[in-house]
């Protein structure tokens, strides 16, 4: 009671406590997620201090996604709408800078400029020609009887409009690339100017590694020299061991006897009748669909399959069973398998090709077709004509006369068993011999059908059993990992997993927005947690997955900027060391005569004839622009010193020089780097955008 009458006493600064407490809680959680009390988390980014609202984002993620479905991860469509929503704003500011606008009332130029309104039959008159009033009705209909249609409209208005702002901000861009008569000249001279050369090349791999030193204050010298090469985002390094739930040896050993144990009968205590019943095995039980069923992780399949669908390793054993014959057990990927010969069918796999001619009107008929049966049926006896003549080429009738979606390929529609194709289709393919030429009609249209291949099939049962970690084995991993993580916890990482054999993976150089490990797959959270501001360079977290575990440590962290010599000396050490073989090539070759740089280096003189400034590659060597472009500026006869190249030393002496003729006019050359030049205008126009802009990337806090 005593106690409880204190408390009262001092109930507000138990208040005050509790409640700064909170505070500090809250203030404390806003500055580690990077924020503050003006901190914009409703924000994905932001571009020139524009926000990409994070819900908008968020929409067009889930819409994107389930577009892709399995085809692509979460970040990747993340990536992908990342990379469309700055395009959007950068070039929505351009357009506003500059003001590029497109009324609602001048919608109707940009309908009429676009081909999928242009062209469309709803729209035209009676002369084919563009109807603006068929169009308002249209719309104005949808306003009034279709809302759902309307807002989906309002929808393609506004992309239409953007596309059309875009579109004219990159033509006024467009508008001022050009090439001059002088330009034009120049391409002229750099493709037909010529120079043939006698040359030695030194392979850089003829000076031994040991004989060059690259040390750590060079190479951050050349990063220095060259800040714009070497500028990289924020990284980590981390290193992990993981614990892989797989079956062992044993769970291995139980799966298959277990498996084995259905060959043959077996007898078993009936607790019902009380009497022990002899049940059949998989040799010799009559109902084979039921038996797999109830003893099989994969259901019975009764179709008939050529030896190509079944398993490579076993295709040639398992084709050549007699029927009843049984095989296994055999592993076949995270199964082991039983497998009984159910039957066979000779020719029972067809592989056909047909050129469709389709007509407007027909069942299944494509909504662009508009020949009439009649004509139709007309053009199938006319291309089966030319097919069945004496060496045709099918494939290339069914690529110029083909409505299907096999037209491509040229008709070829593959192998296929019973069941698989429209009735017509599959009693001609399965009547006739090898290389019969036919006609047929279907829901689809007239088919010129040309049978490739028949193949014999056969009907097997399959009992499955996979091969799963037991729960002894999951159990045992469990603690293998718990203990790890807690000696690593206490003692030094790499040392731990040394002494308890396990292997470390390491892994560099990871962005915030990457997902995948290498030999790992997908492993976003790991990312996320080696970013996280409360990491730090040493911590250790432990990452259950469904394919076990991973204890992870962070081992290094870099800030955006301009990398440092330790993380980039695989890329600028090799840069270095050629240019230092180089300059030892040199010094040991002090000569101006070519035969004699040769001999020093034992290597042969050799020619090339032809080179341009424009390709200069030279026959034997490669891409040598460096070497090329000095062979250019020397005179004819003359001797160049020690050139360094991109494989190679090189020494070349100039045997002839051709200048091209003079033109009358190079405006040709002009119009074509002209239209060059504003072909790679739109890429070329965001990438300078983006380079230019201020953008802040908050991808990382939300996925």
């Amino acid at each position: 009671m005593a106690v409880l009458e204190k408390i009262r006493k001092r109930s507000l600064i138990l208040i005050l406590v509790i409640g700064l407490a909170l505070f500090s809680f809250v203030i404390s959680d806003l500055f580690r997620n990077g924020g503050g009390i003006n901190s914009n988390t409703s924000s994905i980014g932001e571009v020139n201090g524009e926000a990409l609202p994070r819900a908008d984002f968020a929409d067009e993620v889930e819409y994107f996604s389930r577009q892709y479905g399995e085809r692509a991860s979460t970040v990747q469509v993340v990536n992908q709408v990342w990379e469309r929503q700055v395009r959007s704003k950068l070039l929505d500011q351009q357009c506003e800078e500059l003001g590029i606008y497109i009324e609602k009332d001048q919608i109707i130029n940009v309908v009429k400029a676009n081909p999928a309104f242009a062209q469309d039959s709803t729209f035209l008159n009676d002369a084919g020609v563009f109807d603006e009033e068929k169009f308002i009705e249209f719309i104005a209909d949808l306003r009034l009887n279709n809302p759902a249609a309307y807002e989906q409209w309002k929808l393609q208005e506004d992309a239409l409009i953007k596309s059309s702002m875009e579109q004219t901000y990159f033509n006024l861009v467009k508008a001022g690339v050009g090439a001059t008569v002088k330009e034009g000249e120049l391409a002229y001279k750099l493709e037909n100017d010529k120079v043939d050369i006698k040359y030695v090349r030194v392979p850089y791999n003829t000076v031994a590694d040991s004989l060059v030193s690259i040390s750590t204050g060079e190479v951050q010298k050349y990063i220095d020299e060259h800040p714009e090469e070497y500028k990289d985002e924020a990284s980590r390094d981390i290193q992990y061991v993981f614990f892989e739930e797989k079956p062992s040896e044993e769970d291995e050993s139980e799966i298959r006897n277990s498996i084995s144990a259905l060959l043959d009968s077996r007898v078993e205590y009936n607790n019902t009748t009380e009497k022990s019943d002899t049940l059949p095995g998989f040799r010799t039980v009559t109902n084979v669909e039921d038996f797999v069923n109830a003893n099989s992780d994969i259901p019975f399949d009764s179709t008939y399959v050529a030896k190509k669908d079944l398993p490579s390793a076993v295709a040639d054993t398992l084709f050549n069973l007699g029927v009843g014959q049984v095989y296994g057990p055999y592993k076949d990927g995270d199964y082991y398998k039983l497998s009984r010969m159910l039957d066979k069918k000779a020719g029972g796999s067809v592989k056909a090709s047909h050129i469709l001619i389709q007509y407007e009107g027909g069942t299944r008929a494509n909504p662009d077709v508009t020949r009439s049966k009649e004509e139709a049926e007309a053009k199938a006896k006319e291309v089966l004509a030319e097919a069945q003549e004496s060496g045709a080429d099918f494939a290339q009738l069914a690529r110029e006369n083909s409505d299907g979606p096999t037209a491509s390929r040229g008709g070829d529609l593959g192998y296929f068993v019973k069941g698989r194709m429209v009735k017509e289709f599959e009693d001609f393919a399965f009547a006739n011999p090898v290389g019969k030429v036919g006609l047929v009609e279907t829901d689809f249209g007239y088919h010129v059908i040309k049978v490739e291949d028949k193949q014999d099939v056969v009907q097997i049962a399959t009992i499955a059993r996979e091969v799963e970690p037991s729960q002894n084995t999951i159990n045992s991993l469990f603690t293998e990992a718990t203990k790890f993580e807690m000696e690593a916890l206490d003692k030094n990482f790499t040392d731990v997993a040394k002494e308890m054999d396990y292997r470390i993976r390491p892994v560099n150089n990871l962005k915030a927005m990457d997902e995948l490990l290498p030999g790992i797959g997908n492993q976003r959270a790991v990312v996320q947690w080696a970013f996280n501001q409360e990491t730090d360079k040493g911590d250790i977290k432990r990452f259950d997955i469904p394919r076990g575990y991973i204890i992870a440590q962070l081992t290094n962290k870099r800030k955006e900027g301009v990398a440092k010599a330790k993380d980039v000396s695989a890329l600028v050490t090799p840069i270095l060391r050629k240019q230092k073989k180089a300059d030892l090539i040199r010094e040991k070759s002090n000569t101006s005569s070519l035969e004699e740089f040769a001999k020093s280096n034992k290597v042969t003189v050799a020619t090339a004839t032809g080179l341009n400034m424009k390709s200069p590659t030279i026959s034997g060597a490669g891409r040598e622009p460096k070497v090329v472009g000095t062979a250019f500026a020397l005179e004819e006869g003359t001797t160049s010193g020690v050139i360094e190249g991109r494989d190679g030393a090189y020494m070349v002496t100039v045997t002839k020089k051709s200048e091209a003729p003079a033109l009358d006019n190079y405006s040709t050359y002009a119009n074509t780097l002209k239209a060059t030049n504003r072909n790679t205008v739109n890429n070329q126009v965001l990438t300078a955008l983006k380079e230019a802009a201020e953008i802040k990337d908050n991808r990382s806090m939300f996925y």
